[in-house]
């Protein structure tokens, strides 16, 4: 029987990404609702290609007659789709309802949102389990993890590695990194990704994010959650247990391979996309350099001090980064405006209301500083 699939940020990297899986595996999967932000003629298209699929586009621009649109159009949608699994690929803390709206309706919750987990998985978490679905991990490095403690068990692992490719400027000095423009930012050596996540893995902002969403999707203290530069993106992460033995997870850099390990969970499926040689392989490590990428530490100290510092952290960083593309920021600022918004306080108990309340404060606090 095929599984119905919804594909929230069908038109992006993640989106292009499960409809290669879905081609592939075309007697497993049911399409029953694709969304995008403002790729109304691509979505057009998939219309076409998977036509039992609801269609709705989030963001502005001209559509046809077949398009829902607006993005308070798609937790209705999601509502109606019944799908047995969500894969939601949506960028930024706009994925957070769809996120919740889909658990709502029973639906598996494939997850490339990082925003959702670092805003609010104890919201996401309680409602998973009282609706009886699970929460899968697509980013690359936590499906490793989640794999790795689905082999090795929780109980004796001392800590979680996660791998970082280090982005284009990891040798670059300081001096260097202020001169950073957005062209040379969104010039990824590894990974094919959408703009701002690209940015936010040459801040490592990425990564710091992804540190944050591994201590609360795994539950594991800050202090046992580390990062290391791997530029060759083989190793995706790793777990070391109290005996000091290191476990890892290895494959190409292809988001191909953790989408298909989501969307067929809890079944193992061949990966029709090619295998891991390891005649000529060479992998490198080293430490990050948190004075160069301070965001990195400062995800950190989100993630020890809770609350909704995240959501602090995340919001700040967003805005950081669309003052960049349009040129009212530096690269460096980036940090700085996210240390601005950090400086203020941020405790308070997780609701719906607070995070919300807590990002649009964050958000004007953050354009405060890059106002000034």
């Amino acid at each position: 029987m095929k599984k119905r699939l919804a594909i929230l940020g069908a038109t992006g990297s993640i989106g292009r990404a499960a409809l290669d899986v879905v081609r592939a595996g075309q007697e497993d999967f049911e399409i029953v609702l694709l969304s995008a932000h403002t790729g109304a003629a691509a979505l057009e298209r998939l219309g076409t290609e998977f036509p039992g699929a609801a269609l709705v586009l989030c963001g502005e621009g001209p559509a046809g007659p077949r398009i829902r649109r607006g993005r308070e159009a798609l937790p209705d949608a999601i509502g109606e789709a019944g799908a047995d699994i969500t894969l939601n690929g949506i960028a930024g803390a706009a994925g957070l309802l769809p996120s919740l709206a889909a658990l709502r309706a029973r639906s598996a919750l494939a997850l490339a949102n990082k925003e959702t987990v670092v805003l609010a998985y104890p919201l996401v978490k309680a409602l998973a389990e009282e609706q009886g679905v699970p929460v899968i991990p697509v980013d690359s490095e936590h499906a490793a993890v989640f794999r790795l403690l689905e082999a090795h068990g929780r109980d004796r692992v001392r800590e979680i590695i996660l791998t970082a490719s280090g982005g284009p400027f990891r040798r670059h000095s300081l001096r260097q990194l202020e001169k950073v423009t957005v062209r040379e930012a969104l010039d990824h050596p590894t990974w094919s990704m959408g703009p701002k996540i690209t940015v936010d893995s040459a801040t490592m902002a990425n990564k710091g994010l992804e540190l944050i969403e591994a201590v609360r999707l795994f539950g594991m203290e800050p202090d046992r959650v580390k990062v290391v530069i791997h530029p060759q993106s083989v190793v995706h992460s790793l777990i070391r247990m109290d005996d000091g033995a290191l476990y890892a997870q290895l494959s190409r850099p292809d988001m191909r391979l953790p989408i298909r390990e989501a969307l067929y969970w809890p079944e193992l499926s061949p990966f029709p996309f090619g295998d891991l040689d390891l005649p000529g392989l060479h992998l490198d490590f080293e430490a990050p350099d948190e004075e160069r990428f301070p965001m990195l530490p400062l995800a950190a100290e989100a993630a020890r001090r809770g609350g909704l510092y995240p959501c602090a952290y995340n919001a700040a960083n967003e805005e950081a980064v669309e003052a960049f593309f349009q040129g009212r920021a530096g690269f460096l600022d980036i940090p700085a405006i996210v240390r601005y918004v950090l400086d203020r306080d941020w405790e308070g108990e997780l609701s719906l209301e607070s995070i919300t309340e807590a990002d649009g404060r964050s958000r004007r606090i953050a354009a405060s500083r890059i106002g000034g």
